[in-house]
């Protein structure tokens, strides 16, 4: 094996920057990727990567079982790390890294990983994605099969294997592990190379990755010369690094956006392992309900968000709470339309309504865009317990009603990953005793909503009682029916997240202080004809986040109701179904 020429062939990641005079790049020059295949034939050719991995059209393949790694674990193969203006690459020693087993066809050596990043936290840099998601970085573990030739691996439709890892950026993280030892190597000049001192491991760096779920596919280098000569292995779960490390890769090189673009599949077929769970497997729960990922595992989801210092819902302690006088009046659009509500629909972890597209607005209220509204639903307990997600000064209520918003300059995609992109009212539900009063003992009575109207809503819930069905509105039922009279002027403000997976950190929460009445007779349909019972997430902590009121027009402050974080929204972000 001669490894110079194996660098100077190979030009996955890139392995190297490419013949004398081509001088490729990711973008800023005439050959940037969409041009690549003019210069380069193979480029243009049917079997390219990366791909977009989409999970629903996988095929499990039996014979995708466990790898064996050779010297993985050993912290003395780590050579050198070198910026060689494409991408950082570290190369290993020569002849003392192997993998085989998962599949592959031999044993290959192993000579080099490098990494794939974008440039901030919202423009992310993975090359491979999974169900269009884009991951914030992708490290390519790169290996040569043994026997071959340089000339022969390139040639070959199997002369190479890459392992794909994800890398994703959370809030938390160790700073002064072993990725924080790699990074401190970061070379900031082009064609530079400095030997690696540090004691690190490649399965380090994977750290606690399950390496016997993963894709399996026949692609191609991802850089020119682009030869179609890999196979591919990208596995499914990420590296979990903190977001500041990943931060330092395009700060310490200077250069960003470093990916291809995903290429057409043109019929190739993508397996996965047997221990890859299927989409239907990836179903999350609540803490009552049977499956894998209860609340306190969603953060282990693809593309979850759920482990970070942002999330919802929260007990807002109201004696903490900061007077906000910019928090001023709502303006409600089309709340008061009877004709707005499409279908309802049992989600199968909530009763939600779905809204007709660009007719409902809420804007005002110190939210600083308008919202489309899209939909609204429901969370609540059991005949034996309450079921708010959101409490107030520890106190749950009987339920809760989010009412959700996306902003109007945004797509979906967009506000998913922007800090305001979504604005949900959460409004609290308790139950009106047989005289009027309210089920709290010391809340002040108010005239409750029309009961008319939540009669007719819950008129719908025998027709969807199987998960996923769903059922047209035809009678006039307005968003302001199911209201009522409830004070919308006093309310609390917190910037937070879905709570439910992906549990994206875009929401700006409303939690309005005043609970809506509704009788107990009917709040007792939800979980009754629905099917499900106690479908609400823990609170979580406010990790130092303010939350803000508005100013209380008498002195102490009555019971607090929150407004409701959208429970579905990981549904609707993936099926249009919030």
């Amino acid at each position: 094996m001669h490894l110079p020429s194996l660098l100077l062939f190979l030009s996955l990641g890139p392995l190297i920057k490419c013949a004398a005079g081509s001088d490729w790049c990711y973008h800023g020059c005439p050959q940037s990727p969409e041009h690549w295949a003019d210069h380069y034939v193979s480029c243009g050719e049917k079997r390219q990567s990366p791909i977009d991995i989409a999970t629903g059209n996988v095929q499990m393949d039996p014979q995708l079982l466990s790898f064996t790694f050779a010297n993985f674990s050993s912290r003395h193969v780590i050579k050198s790390i070198e910026n060689n203006g494409h991408t950082v690459k570290c190369k290993l020693e020569a002849d003392d890294v192997e993998v085989s087993g998962g599949g592959l066809n031999g044993t290959y050596s192993t000579i080099q990983f490098h990494f794939h990043w974008g440039s901030t936290e919202h423009h992310p840099g993975a090359e491979h994605t999974i169900d269009g998601h884009r991951y914030p970085m992708e490290m390519h573990i790169v290996s040569l099969k043994k026997g071959l030739s340089v000339q022969d691996a390139t040639q070959d439709s199997e002369g190479i294997a890459v392992l794909g890892f994800f890398i994703n950026g959370t809030d938390d993280g160790d700073m002064s592990g072993p990725w924080s030892e790699l990074t401190s190597y970061l070379p900031n000049i082009t064609d530079t190379e400095v030997d690696m001192k540090s004691s690190i491991s490649i399965h380090d760096l994977i750290g606690n990755v399950d390496l016997t779920k993963f894709y399996r596919y026949m692609g191609s280098l991802t850089t020119p010369q682009c030869n179609e000569a890999v196979v591919w292995t990208v596995f499914q779960q990420p590296i979990n690094i903190n977001k500041n490390q990943v931060q330092r890769f395009p700060m310490a090189t200077g250069f960003t956006n470093v990916y291809r673009p995903t290429r057409p599949l043109n019929g190739r077929r993508v397996f996965a392992s047997p221990a890859t769970p299927s989409p239907s497997s990836h179903s999350w729960c609540y803490e009552e309900e049977p499956c894998e990922y209860k609340p306190s595992h969603w953060l282990q989801l693809p593309h979850s968000k759920c482990g970070g210092e942002r999330q919802s819902p929260v007990d807002i302690e109201t004696r903490d709470t900061v007077t906000d006088e910019r928090l001023g009046a709502f303006a409600f659009t089309k709340f008061d339309d009877k004709h707005a509500i499409k279908h309802v629909t049992n989600t199968g972890h909530s009763v939600k309504c779905v809204l007709k597209e660009d007719m409902v607005e809420v804007s005002g209220g110190g939210l600083g865009y308008v919202y489309s509204t899209l939909q609204f639903h429901f969370h609540w307990g059991s005949d034996k317990s309450d079921g708010s997600e959101h409490k107030v000064d520890s106190k749950r209520y009987p339920m809760e009603m989010h009412i959700v918003s996306k902003r109007k300059d945004l797509s979906l995609a967009e506000a998913l990953r922007t800090p305001n992109g979504l604005a949900v009212l959460g409004f609290l539900i308790e139950a009106k005793k047989a005289d009027g009063r309210s089920s709290s003992e010391n809340v002040e009575t108010h005239p409750t909503s029309d009961m008319e109207a939540w009669n007719k809503l819950t008129s719908y819930f025998p027709a969807i009682h199987n998960i996923n069905s769903k059922v047209n509105v035809t009678d006039g039922i307005s968003i302001d029916d199911l209201l009522g009279d409830v004070n919308r002027a006093e309310y609390f403000r917190y910037n937070g997240s879905l709570t439910t997976p992906s549990c994206d950190e875009a929401v700006v929460w409303t939690v309005f202080k005043e609970a809506v009445k509704m009788d107990q007779a009917l709040m007792t349909m939800f979980p009754t004809l629905a099917g499900h019972h106690n479908v609400y997430r823990p609170t979580q902590s406010l990790h130092k986040r303010k939350v803000y009121s508005t100013k209380s027009a008498s002195g102490a402050p009555g019971p607090i109701v929150l407004l409701l974080l959208p429970a579905c929204l990981w549904a609707f972000s993936h099926n249009l179904h919030l």
